[in-house]
């Protein structure tokens, strides 16, 4: 038997997997991932008990990746919250026509001088967009999301709830690169304090009664109403939605009666920090989707 080199997509999904980085396919050529939506599931697999979205089906086993990425030329994704890794997006003016702007590097730069703190020297990826992905390993104790321009102004974060484009991967813009492949440091307190969101005070959570509901339905209610209420900035809507969707389907079956459902759920999403007409159109969304592509829909 012949065997091939592997290409370098599958290498790079293979290198990021062994340092402890759960990787999953991205389109050919972009960054979107290439796994299938929840209206195509096929609720087979990874997906038999409901599910699975690109976080939870983001693996390390390099015979899973092997067998993926021979199907086709993926881009690289990895999944920062599994790999317990923080990733500094410092992006390029989207207007390339004024060369007076500065990009997020300049930003980044001048928070670390403003704050007297050096320059962070860990593993640095140029973007096909030429900008910066710094990693950092993520901090104990503290669950952190993603963030959009919290650092300033073109500075993202990737942590819980995001992923990055790996090195090796490529886009019409142009590659992925590593510049520096000094080790992963750990995030350091000052940008940790930075980044954790300020602690509000929480309202109790208390779903309303579901009478006649089995203790599966009502400790789905209870788990999911509490996820929604702990989730932290940049993935509260991400979870409002897969806790909204999940329940429907308790609701599709006449598990759950969907008014309880929607106030449970609007309870904890304002609790979290979410407006409440907001809550109520993500609600609404969610649960119609789930109940339209569930089975033994209710009347």
């Amino acid at each position: 038997m012949t065997h091939h080199p592997p290409t370098a997509l599958v290498s790079a999904a293979l290198d990021a997997a062994a340092r402890g980085w759960p990787v999953f396919p991205l389109r050919p050529g972009a960054k979107a991932p290439a796994l299938h939506g929840e209206e195509r599931c096929p609720r087979t697999g990874d997906c038999a008990a409901g599910h699975a979205k690109w976080e939870q089906r983001a693996t390390t086993d390099p015979d899973r990746i092997r067998a993926c990425w021979a199907a086709g030329g993926f881009n690289v994704g990895i999944a920062t919250g599994p790999a317990g890794l923080v990733v500094i997006d410092m992006d390029k003016p989207k207007d390339k026509s004024k060369t007076d702007l500065p990009d997020g590097r300049a930003t980044f730069e001048a928070l670390c001088e403003r704050t007297e703190h050096v320059v962070p020297v860990t593993r640095t990826v140029r973007t096909a967009s030429g900008g910066e992905h710094l990693y950092f390993t993520a901090p104990e104790g503290v669950r952190l999301g993603n963030s959009a321009g919290r650092l300033g102004k073109l500075i993202d974060t990737r942590a819980h709830g995001g992923y990055v484009v790996a090195p090796g991967s490529t886009t019409p813009a142009g590659a992925y690169e590593v510049t520096d492949d000094a080790p992963v440091v750990p995030l350091p307190g000052w940008l940790r304090d930075a980044l954790t969101p300020a602690q509000r005070p929480m309202r109790p959570v208390v779903a309303p009664v579901a009478r006649d509901a089995s203790r599966y339905a009502l400790a789905a209610l209870r788990n999911e109403t509490a996820n929604v209420a702990a989730a932290g900035e940049g993935c509260r809507n991400w979870t409002l939605t897969r806790a909204a969707r999940a329940l429907g389907r308790l609701v599709a079956s006449g598990d759950l009666a969907r008014e309880v459902v929607e106030e449970a759920l609007r309870q904890a999403g304002e609790s979290a920090g979410l407006r409440p007409r907001y809550c109520d159109g993500v609600i609404t969304s969610a649960l119609n989707w789930s109940i339209a592509h569930n089975p033994g829909q209710a009347a």
